[in-house]
């Protein structure tokens, strides 16, 4: 017998696990291209991709981060009422 509850709960922890690693996924590319500015000079297109990566890794984390959080403690709290 599935428990309807645990299968979203699952389909939610895969979705935070997916945002977060595309969150870092946009930090890293963010910060390559700061190192790549860094080292050669920044044009208009690298500031473009540095700011993008960072502010869409910022909006995928955020949320990502929370429900992962969420989905372990309703685990911790069902494993310690025994269901």
């Amino acid at each position: 017998m599935d428990d309807p509850v645990r299968a979203r709960r699952a389909r939610i922890d895969r979705l935070s696990r997916l945002g977060q690693s595309s969150g870092y996924g946009c930090y890293l590319i963010a910060v390559i291209a700061f190192f790549v500015g860094f080292a050669t000079s920044y044009s208009t297109a690298l500031v473009v991709v540095i700011v993008a990566g960072l502010a869409v890794g910022s909006l995928l984390l955020l949320p990502s981060i929370i429900l992962g959080y969420a989905v372990k403690a309703a685990e911790r709290e069902d494993r310690e009422q025994g269901r």
